[in-house]
């Protein structure tokens, strides 16, 4: 039987601490105290954090810390978070317009048909609720969005593609995303999203973050192109 939270090497200079493993907004939230208790306790010793789900990938610098006082300070920062109440995140809410329909989404058909839906069914559904961001990761800016309603769930696809547009937005299992860049992926596509996900040269260079908040609302192919979407 698993015990959480759990303290495991994650290399020479990186531990990882699981803190469950289930999509919970709950363990999301526990996570996301202890991502910031341990970058006050390790300080300069910190190189850099990694938040996932149910999980933080802790890099210390070991020109500054031990291996074994770095582990005696994380197991510190758990301590100090363990008794903490779980507020409601304080994220931000950003909606991501969205081109959805065949010609964007070339998996909406299939997805509709499998489910018994109607291709409109299927979008009103997707963009009906807000979903929470739970990591970042994959390729910069790359948002893992959740969870996704149990009638349009599916999983991924049993052969990836070898390139995905740059904005597509896809479904898999619970979860749902937008491409940052163009790249492979396996995901379901039902749309595409005209807004960048990921600019170096932005003020802030991802436009969404770990505890955001996201919709999604339907716009048209000319809206679509208007905000500088990818044809």
């Amino acid at each position: 039987m698993n015990e959480w939270p759990r303290i495991e090497v994650a290399g020479e200079n990186a531990f990882i601490v699981y803190c469950g493993d289930t999509i919970s907004e709950t363990v999301n939230e526990r996570v996301r105290l202890l991502d910031r208790t341990v970058r006050e306790r390790l300080g300069e010793g910190l190189l850099d954090t990694i938040v996932s789900y149910a999980s933080i990938l802790i890099i210390y610098r070991q020109n500054h810390l031990a291996s074994r006082l770095c582990r005696e300070l994380i197991q510190e920062a758990l301590e100090q978070v363990k008794d903490l109440p779980v507020l409601e995140p304080e994220g931000r809410l950003i909606t991501l317009p969205v081109w959805y329909g065949c010609d964007a989404g070339e998996d909406l058909a299939r997805l509709a048909k499998e489910k018994g839906l109607t291709t409109g069914e299927v979008v009103q559904i997707h963009q009906s609720r807000e979903y929470r961001v739970y990591a970042i990761g994959f390729a910069p800016g790359f948002a893992y969005l959740g969870q996704v309603d149990e009638r349009i769930a599916t999983p991924r696809l049993d052969t990836p593609r070898q390139k995905v547009p740059r904005g597509a937005v896809g479904v898999a299992n619970h979860q749902t995303a937008v491409y940052p860049a163009t790249s492979p992926g396996g995901w379901n596509l039902i749309g595409r999203c005209p807004l960048a996900m990921f600019d170096l040269h932005a003020t802030e260079a991802m436009t969404v973050k770990v505890g955001d908040r996201v919709r999604f609302e339907a716009i048209n192919r000319t809206t679509y192109l208007e905000l500088g979407g990818d044809v």
